[in-house]
C-alpha cells in the first residue's frame, strides 16, 4: 500500500473516476444532528472534486435503494448506533458496495467502551480503571458503592454513545444515582470510570495495520473542563491547539499508542482515540475509539489533517478512495 500521507497530500485527480457515491448521513441515533452537519461537509467537499455524491439519509430510505440507485462507494458520515456500530457496515457488505472506514468486526468492538477496555488491557495499553453496572444494577445497591472502587470525582457514561450525550462528572455520593439513571436512558449498560485529572487530548489515525500512521495530536481546553455537546459543536468557546504544545516525547508516546489501539481492535481507512494525560506524572490514558469521526466545522481530525498539509477535500477524497469491503481489500481507484 501507498504511503497514506503522501497519497493524502497528491493533488486530488480521481474524483470522477470514483463512481457514483452515496453520502450517508442522518440516520436515527441520538447523534443525527451532529451527523448532519458532518454528511453536509463530506458531500460539498467531494462534489468540489468532481465526486458524484449525493446525500442518502438511511431514516429516509432503505438501504437496499443504494444497489438499486447505482451507488458504487459510500461514505460513511453517520454517527452513534447504527451508524458505527457494525450493523450499517453489515448491511453494505451483503449488498456489495465498498465504503470508507472500519469493518464490521471493529466497528462494533470500538463502539463498546467496555469491550474495547478490555482488548487494550489485554495487550497492556492504558486505560482508566472502570466498573460496568448493567441492566438490572441501576439501583442505589449497586451505584453507592462504585465511588468507593473509582475514587471521586468519577464519570458515568452510556457505553455506547458519543458525542458526550449522557455523561457526568460526578463529584459526590449524593450525584451518582441522577448521573447513573441519565447515561441508562441511553444504554442498559452504564460505564463508570476512573477520573483522570489532567489535559484532554485527541489524536487521529489514517491507514490500515503496518501502513497506518498518526496525524499530530489536538489538545482540547474546553471551559472549566467541560468538553460536552455545546462545547464540541455549538460554542467557539473551546481552544484546540494543533501543534499541542506538549512534550516532543509525550507526543510520539500519544501518536504510538494511539496506532496500537487503532490495530488492536482491526481499524481500519481512519479513526481518532480520545485520551486524557494525566497531570502528576504525564501519562497518556486512552479512553475510546472513533470509528466514524465527525467532520463538523469544530471537528478533530480536518484539523489535526491540516496541521499535516492535507486539506478537508483532500482528506474527503483521500479515504472515499480506500473505499472498501471487509473480505476485499482492494477495491481503491
Amino acid at each position: 500500500m501507498r504511503d497514506v500521507l503522501a497519497d493524502m497530500l497528491a493533488p486530488v485527480t480521481d474524483g470522477a473516476q470514483l463512481g457514483k457515491v452515496a453520502v450517508l448521513m442522518g440516520g436515527e441515533s441520538a447523534e443525527r444532528p451532529v451527523s448532519l452537519m458532518s454528511g453536509a461537509g463530506v458531500l460539498k467537499a467531494l462534489q468540489s472534486q468532481s465526486v458524484d455524491a449525493h446525500a442518502f439519509d438511511p431514516s429516509e430510505h432503505p438501504l437496499s435503494n443504494l444497489k438499486e440507485w447505482g451507488y458504487e462507494r459510500c461514505f460513511i458520515a453517520l454517527h452513534g448506533r447504527h451508524g458505527e456500530d457494525g450493523t450499517v457496515q453489515g448491511a453494505l457488505e451483503l449488498l456489495g458496495i465498498p465504503y470508507t472506514g472500519s469493518g464490521v468486526m471493529a466497528s462494533a468492538l470500538a463502539m463498546d467502551k467496555v469491550t474495547t477496555k478490555r482488548v487494550w488491557l489485554s495487550e497492556g495499553l492504558p486505560t482508566p480503571r472502570w466498573v460496568k453496572l448493567g441492566e438490572g444494577k441501576h439501583g442505589n445497591e449497586f451505584t453507592r458503592v462504585v465511588p468507593d472502587a473509582l475514587g471521586l470525582p468519577l464519570i458515568v457514561k452510556p457505553a455506547h454513545e458519543g458525542s458526550s450525550f449522557g455523561v457526568t462528572k460526578v463529584s459526590g455520593y449524593s450525584d451518582m444515582q441522577a448521573a447513573v439513571q441519565l447515561a441508562a436512558g441511553f444504554d442498559d449498560n452504564v460505564l463508570c470510570e476512573e477520573f483522570i485529572e489532567g489535559d484532554e487530548v485527541t489524536c487521529a489515525v489514517l491507514g490500515e495495520g503496518a501502513s497506518a500512521v498518526a496525524l499530530p495530536v489536538v489538545r482540547i481546553q474546553a471551559p472549566d473542563g467541560n468538553y460536552d455537546f455545546e462545547h464540541k459543536y455549538v460554542s467557539d468557546d473551546t481552544r484546540y491547539l494543533c501543534p499541542s504544545g506538549l512534550p516532543s516525547e509525550l507526543e510520539a508516546e500519544i501518536r504510538r499508542i494511539t496506532v496500537e489501539a487503532y490495530r488492536l481492535l482491526g481499524c481500519r481507512g481512519w479513526g481518532r482515540a480520545d485520551i486524557m494525560v494525566r497531570s502528576t506524572d504525564g501519562k497518556p490514558f486512552l479512553l475510546e475509539m472513533n470509528t466514524s469521526p465527525g467532520m463538523t466545522g469544530h471537528s478533530l481530525v480536518p484539523m489535526a489533517a491540516r496541521a499535516a498539509g492535507i486539506s478537508y477535500e483532500a482528506l474527503c477524497v483521500g479515504l472515499l478512495r480506500r473505499a472498501t469491503l471487509d473480505g476485499r481489500r482492494n477495491t481503491a481507484a
